[in-house]
């Protein structure tokens, strides 16, 4: 019979009682321990894990620097030649300072603990950022493997079904920071051909999941499809080119010529399948000389044509390539402006190589009907016209940005391509920048960044999207091209803006849009909303970069490419192949992939990267 229970005692059973007594072990200890560690959570494990690596590595970073030191106060002295004295160390490609004329800006340093001189790019021994990465990595590696899968967004994804040992050593010496730390960067060839490496693991990818479709999904290993047409094989053909990728241009080329047909019955966008197939058969051919892309062009260029039949002249969004039907989308008989105005270049193009003069008929038409028309405030044109009637609608917001942007830069390289001729065009872009000048240009505070905002009704908004980007480059041509000197100064204030939109991003990599302070007192020139906040791999800031190192042949220009590229290869790179968009540049941690790899990667951004690096002016000439 047990005593009665009384309430200021708590009964207490020891395992090994009944045997004879308490057993104080060391294995009854040890067995004790490990059920106490069980009965933890997984989140305690995860801390106290993560409490211990950071002790052990903090005592492996510190040892050094501790006997060091002591031995410098023992022998009197301090020499600060010697390679064993742990510090920063810069790699030679960067500039100084004084090199690069741009204000240094509190944001950089205040939010990412770097200088200017100092961004991710750089590596630094033994200091504390990368004691924090380890142990943030380290944090996470349990719960990873668990599940198969880490995903170190300071570098590629890692598969760890696949990952051996030396697949991790050969995945640590392919980081960019290791390439920065071996090769001699401020070589022209050494950047080159790190372009190279990208190209060739985002082929890698696409030629792996998505071979013959439209666009890689890097993450899940597979394609997505919009016109079933290639779309990123076709955009990257001169891009392999220009790159000297033979092999992989050969493998290319023999799809184009057994595998790509247009006659399907599918929808396609005018405007998205004339940049992207039209112009990339047409600059194919123009590179190589080979029938084969001029024939194809031919065959999408006249399949496209049904899409100006409309009563106004300006074409409709779709066209069905297989049946020959154009038609608005579904919503609205209205077509996005500089849809209709940016398809001028390659139809123009297609018509003079042909000798059939419909097809820049067709597009002259439109600019035409663009250039007498009213609802334009000081050259600055509306966002949507109607294919019906052919006049403006939604009057009254103008912007450089998505839906109008490159109705300006293509009225001045229509000018260009036209021989300097067509007077029309060139009034429209004289009469456009000046209306920018006027109507969209501010600068930010605290430290007075020139931008271009948007106009709406009258009302002003600091807004600026990365696609504005494209005017630096445009200014610069036009500049060079004999018009008013003061568009090259625009340029080179713009150009910085653009970077910046970079360097105060905590990845390095710009947001989509931007919103710029312009009250006194601000803080940051540049805020973000949430919405805003992916990055697509897009091309025009590196585009611009190109266009401003070729005419002022000023290397920062080209520091700053080098930096874009590096920041591409730690933030979006995929391990097993391809590069993906993002969702937030603002989290260095996790940018949050969105699975996606745009085709203009291959055709623009990687390509203007690479004319940006080399030093040879002839490579694409801007004169001929």
């Amino acid at each position: 019979m047990q005593p009665p229970s009384r309430q200021d005692y708590v009964s207490l059973s020891l395992p090994g009682l009944e045997s004879g007594g308490y057993n104080n072990s060391k294995q009854w200890r040890r067995q004790s321990c490990w059920r106490k560690w069980k009965q933890l959570s997984r989140l305690q494990r995860s801390l106290i894990l993560c409490i211990v690596v950071l002790l052990f590595i903090f005592g492996l970073a510190t040892y050094p620097t501790v006997t060091e030191h002591l031995r410098g106060l023992g022998d009197g002295e301090h020499d600060t030649d010697s390679k064993d004295i742990p510090g920063p160390t810069f790699p030679p490609l960067l500039p100084e300072p004084d090199k690069v004329a741009q204000p240094a800006l509190p944001e950089q340093t205040s939010q990412r603990k770097l200088s200017t001189k100092s961004r991710p790019v750089l590596q630094r021994r033994g200091n504390a950022s990368e004691v924090v990465a380890a142990v943030q990595k380290a944090a996470v590696v349990k719960e990873d493997l668990e599940e198969g899968v880490i995903s170190s967004w300071h570098g590629p994804l890692v598969d760890t079904n696949q990952a051996t040992d030396g697949a991790k050593s050969k995945e640590k010496d392919n980081s960019p920071a290791d390439h920065e730390a071996k090769l001699p960067q401020d070589s022209e060839a050494s950047r080159l051909e790190e372009v190279r490496k990208a190209f060739r693991h985002a082929w890698s990818g696409y030629k792996q999941f998505s071979w013959g479709h439209d666009e890689l999904r890097p993450i899940s290993k597979t394609y997505s499809e919009w016109f079933g047409l290639g779309l990123t094989l076709i955009d990257a053909l001169d891009t392999m080119w220009l790159l000297g990728l033979k092999e992989e241009f050969e493998e290319a080329r023999a799809w184009v010529a057994t595998e790509l047909t247009f006659d399907k019955n599918v929808d396609v966008n005018l405007f998205e399948s004339t940049i992207r197939i039209l112009g990339g058969l047409l600059s194919t051919y123009h590179l190589t000389g080979d029938a084969l892309f001029l024939d194809k062009a031919k065959d999408i260029g006249s399949r496209l044509m049904p899409a100006f039949n409309t009563p106004s002249k300006i074409p409709y969004s779709d066209v069905n390539i297989g049946k020959g039907i154009a038609h608005p989308p579904r919503w609205t008989s209205d077509s996005t402006l500089s849809e209709v105005t940016s398809i001028q270049l390659e139809f123009r193009e297609l018509g003079r190589l042909t000798q059939e003069p419909q097809y820049q008929a067709a597009v002259d038409e439109v600019m035409k009907q663009i250039h007498k028309l009213d609802g334009k405030q000081d050259g600055l044109v509306p966002m949507f016209i109607n294919t019906n009637n052919g006049q403006f609608t939604h009057q009254g917001v103008y912007t450089l940005g998505a839906r109008a942007d490159s109705y300006y830069e293509y009225l001045l390289k229509q000018w260009i391509q036209g021989g300097k001729k067509d007077h029309q065009l060139l009034e429209d872009y004289l009469q456009a920048i000046e209306g920018v000048k006027k109507n969209l240009l501010q600068k930010s505070s605290p430290h007075g960044l020139t931008f271009v905002g948007e106009l709406s009704h009258g009302q002003f908004s600091p807004k600026m999207d990365h696609l504005v980007c494209f005017l630096p480059g445009t200014l610069a041509l036009g500049a060079h091209n004999g018009l008013p000197a003061d568009h090259m100064d625009l340029a080179k204030e713009l150009m910085e803006t653009c970077y910046q939109m970079y360097v105060q991003m905590e990845t390095g990599l710009s947001p989509e849009i931007v919103h710029f302070n312009m009250h006194e007192g601000s803080i940051r020139d540049i805020e973000v909303k949430l919405a805003d906040r992916h990055n697509l791999l897009r091309p025009e800031t590196v585009e611009s970069l190109f266009y401003l190192y070729r005419f002022t042949e000023d290397h920062k220009y080209q520091e700053w490419g080098w930096e874009i590229l590096q920041n591409f290869n730690k933030y979006t790179k995929v391990s097993s192949g391809g590069y993906t968009s993002i969702n937030n540049v603002r989290d260095p941690e996790y940018p949050s992939p969105r699975d996606k790899m745009e085709s203009f990667f291959l055709g623009e951004t990687l390509k203007y990267l690479y004319l940006l690096f080399s030093h040879d002016p002839d490579l694409v000439s801007l004169d001929h």
